[in-house]
């Protein structure tokens, strides 16, 4: 078995992969910060909770990271509990597909895993959106090539700035109001939101489509807030909330010793 891990701006997601199968998920907050012990001892926990013995029956990890303060910790505790030295996204890794974009380096390792994923699962030219903290679309070609992204604040940062940057606007739960003719403050938010989303996906997919000069492009979606809007749009064909953790094991794959 092999250890795929995930490392986000809101959340750490890990996912258990037997062979191609990937059999168990779960998650951690990214924000609060863990010592290297702690991060070990919870993975080992979920683990030995399933009756897997991290020493034996985990083959390898792999982790792709957009946090790199809390790698240090993050690996050592991988190292000391799973007793395995974790593969990390990055320049030099053997991927599949090239980056073809002014600064290669400048591509955040969970793009580069999505746009795997993507490519190999459904094909090329593929259009990968990650409705993460922020969501950001990923042009790959049909050579494999990621050649274009876009980067857009995700719903979650536009719920927080509302909130944060006015005096009487409260949190509010994202999801689709029943009518986008809201009559109060809340579901005015949640229509603002949430329509405002799927409005920006669409004309966003719609003018990368204009600019590369076709229509034949598989969209792709994925992310935590994906299927919110994946089921509200027609300009998303596949909503895939795998897509990441798929493309950590295909790039373990290629690298494996």
């Amino acid at each position: 078995m092999i250890l795929t891990v995930d490392v986000g701006n809101t959340n750490i997601t890990v996912g258990l992969f037997d062979k191609n199968e990937m059999i168990q998920t779960f998650r951690m907050t990214t924000k609060s910060v863990k010592t290297s012990d702690e991060y070990g001892i919870f993975i080992t926990s979920f683990l030995t909770n399933r009756g897997i013995v991290p020493k034996d029956d985990i083959e390898g990890v792999i982790v792709a990271s957009v946090v790199p303060n809390i790698m240090h910790s993050l690996l050592g505790g991988i190292e000391r509990y799973i007793y395995k030295e974790p593969i990390v996204v990055g320049p030099g890794l053997k991927t599949g597909i090239k980056i073809n974009t002014e600064n290669p380096r400048e591509i955040g390792a969970d793009r580069i895993v999505d746009a795997v994923a993507a490519y190999n699962k459904y094909g090329g030219p593929v259009l990968v959106i990650d409705f993460g903290t922020a969501t950001t679309y990923d042009l790959v070609s049909a050579k494999g090539e990621l050649v274009s992204g876009v980067t857009a604040p995700g719903i979650k940062i536009s719920a927080k700035a509302l909130t944060e940057y006015t005096a009487k606007l409260p949190e509010v739960e994202i999801k689709k109001p029943e009518t986008i003719l809201a009559q109060n403050t809340v579901s005015s938010m949640q229509a603002g939101l949430v329509f405002g989303q799927i409005g920006q996906t669409e004309y966003i997919v719609k003018k990368v489509k204009e600019a590369y000069g076709t229509d034949d492009i598989k969209v792709v979606a994925t992310g935590g807030l994906g299927s919110v809007i994946a089921n509200e749009t027609d300009a998303i064909e596949v909503y895939d909330r795998t897509l990441t953790l798929d493309g950590l094991r295909l790039i373990y794959e290629k690298n494996r010793k």
